[in-house]
């Protein structure tokens, strides 16, 4: 074959794409996109940093707690029975002497009990100097030996475990962390995701003009790779050249987007090296969708190069030799979402040490034509307990699955109404319903299905003998 002018090794621009692989089927696709992946290991980080983490390792306190004997209470240290002569604070105590204290002070030395400061009065001996004495709310024998004195190791002693391995850090354990010494904790591995959102023509704010669309990914991704188990460790745009899409494959970490740098040596989330990279848009075929292009010349290798779904069909998993993964999302918003439900949450879920997410099964509100070779991805709403497709749910709507129940997952042959269809929830809705069964009948006469005779002698209106669709009422 001959080359055209212009199409030499040395310009990307114009190379022949890779060889095309078959497409994945949707059930294809979530294996592979799960079982290419090994979790990701342990982990330090400041507590600042572990909300919410899997505890990778047991927390022991590193030393007593308390580790000094303190003062439970405001009020007086003293040193036997009163009334007390004072002296000064944190010296040691003889026999009848006092010093003042505050709740937490350091309990000095000779010390034998705290009294409260509304169990204590002061006044005068025969000389005038001060003394301290019991009196107000005081009750009888107050102060007992060691009363209001929280001594040391009282809540734990050195090398006590607190908090056990596999727990979710919640933030009671992060206080209980820092008073038991530690900076750190050990959690099990998350992904770090790095945002590599592309197209020329995306505006972030405004309005936009005719040939310019507004970014959805943006406001979405982020928060959408956190419920998914990710971190989000950085976000770059470019534009849809060749070499700024090699550029932003590269593994270059970004400038820190965190107010407040965290304390060394850990560094903060948005310059931690990425273990996967999602982009938007450039999985096409044209001449400008650079991203299999970019893979190849980085030495990557395709995992996943399209799927035989609807919408989302061109999504792309790919696998740099530093071990990075590229995950290539539709420029179209909803397919994107999907492409992202599809591979994205397996493989997030599998390095973060997860299970592949379920999928359940739902009753079909509505009759769903067959697709044949390539299955479809429904946003629907339920309605009496049946799933039906959401409206507003056309190429670039987003409409449509923001108010979605979940997704059904309609195979090529289609569904029949009141046919169980698979289904998976939303990253941000609650999960799918599981169907109750059907009640056993008591009888046969109470299992038989009324007619239309049996109605009318009721006087109520027949009840339908079979599955109704709901659909029309989504409209």
């Amino acid at each position: 074959m001959t080359a055209a002018p212009g199409d030499t090794p040395d310009n990307p621009e114009t190379q022949q794409s890779p060889a095309r692989h078959l497409a994945h089927t949707w059930e294809e696709a979530r294996t592979a996109a799960f079982d290419s992946a090994t979790p990701i290991p342990p982990g330090r980080v400041p507590l600042q940093q572990a909300l919410g983490r899997i505890l990778a390792e047991d927390i022991t306190a590193l030393q007593d707690m308390p580790h000094y004997a303190s003062s439970a209470m405001d009020g007086w240290a003293v040193n036997g029975s009163g009334p007390w002569i004072l002296a000064e604070a944190g010296q040691r105590l003889a026999p009848h002497q006092a010093s003042p204290i505050v709740t937490g002070g350091l309990i000095p030395a000779g010390a034998k009990a705290v009294l409260r400061s509304e169990s204590a009065v002061m006044g005068t001996d025969d000389d005038g100097l001060p003394l301290l004495m019991t009196g107000g709310s005081a009750r009888p024998g107050e102060p007992r030996n060691g009363q209001h004195i929280r001594k040391a190791g009282e809540e734990s002693s050195t090398g006590e475990v607190l908090v056990k391995t596999g727990v979710t850090l919640n933030p009671a354990h992060l206080a209980l962390a820092a008073l038991a010494g530690h900076d750190s904790v050990l959690v099990r591995g998350k992904p770090v995701v790095k945002l590599l959102l592309t197209g020329s023509e995306v505006v972030s704010q405004g309005l936009p003009e005719p040939g310019q669309v507004r970014d959805t990914f943006g406001p979405q991704l982020p928060a959408v790779v956190e419920m998914l188990g990710g971190i989000v460790g950085g976000r770059q745009k470019i534009g849809d050249s060749y070499d700024e899409w090699l550029t932003g494959l590269e593994d270059i970490p970004l400038p820190s987007t965190t107010p407040e740098p965290e304390p060394a040596p850990f560094p903060a989330p948005a310059v931690l090296p990425a273990d996967v990279v999602i982009t938007t848009g450039g999985t096409g075929r044209s001449g400008t969708d650079h991203l299999r292009r970019a893979v190849a010349d980085l030495g990557g290798r395709l995992i996943i190069d399209g799927i035989a779904m609807r919408p989302g069909h061109p999504a792309v998993l790919a696998e740099l030799p530093d071990g990075r993964f590229v995950l290539g999302l539709p420029g179209n918003p909803l397919a994107a979402m999907m492409a992202l439900s599809t591979v994205g949450e397996p493989l997030l879920a599998a390095l973060g040490h997860g299970t592949m997410p379920p999928v359940r099964e739902v009753p079909c509100g509505t009759t769903i034509e067959p697709d044949p070779g390539r299955t479809r991805l429904m946003p629907f709403r339920l309605l009496y307990g049946m799933a039906s497709p959401a409206q507003h749910t056309g190429p670039g709507m987003m409409r449509g699955l923001a108010s979605a129940d979940g997704v059904m997952v309609v195979p090529p042959h289609g569904v029949q109404l009141g046919e169980a269809v698979r289904a998976f929830a939303l990253p941000w809705g609650p999960p799918v319903p599981v169907p109750e069964p059907a009640a056993k009948p008591k009888s046969k006469a109470a299992s038989r299905t009324p007619t239309h005779t049996d109605a009318k002698a009721a006087g109520k209106p027949a009840a339908p003998a079979g599955p109704v669709d709901w659909s029309a009422l989504l409209g």
